[in-house]
């Protein structure tokens, strides 16, 4: 499945990062939250994700509501892969970049299935 990753789309300074995930079909939406200084290192406090088509139609999740919350194990996980996405080694390409991306979208990927019905 081809995918297009747009990483941190913000406001310089904001406390607020916009992710986005477009596949051929539909787009992920990614907010993550951050508490402390955007200079200094910034704790992720909060991660939601909303599921819309191209033309920007939010998707109803399973239960009807149209957010996640990423929570608990699924949190930490998102948080080093977040990492692994803003590090140093990612940036100057020190590390396999299509393979750190790939596991973050798989990641999200598996949130949306277990969350979602997409037809």
């Amino acid at each position: 499945m081809n995918y297009k990753l747009e990483l941190n789309t913000q406001e310089p300074n904001s406390k607020i990062v916009f992710n986005t995930i477009k596949f051929d079909s539909f787009k992920i939406n990614i907010v993550e939250r951050y508490i402390g200084s955007m200079k200094a290192r910034p704790t992720l406090c909060e991660v939601l994700f909303k599921v819309r088509t191209l033309d920007d139609v939010l998707i109803n999740r399973r239960d009807g509501n149209i957010r996640v919350k990423i929570k608990g194990d699924d949190f930490e996980t998102y948080q080093k892969l977040s990492r692994d996405l803003n590090s140093y080694e990612y940036k100057n390409k020190l590390i396999n970049r299509k393979e750190v991306e790939e596991n973050y979208v798989h990641f999200i990927l598996s949130l949306v299935i277990t969350n979602y019905q997409l037809n």
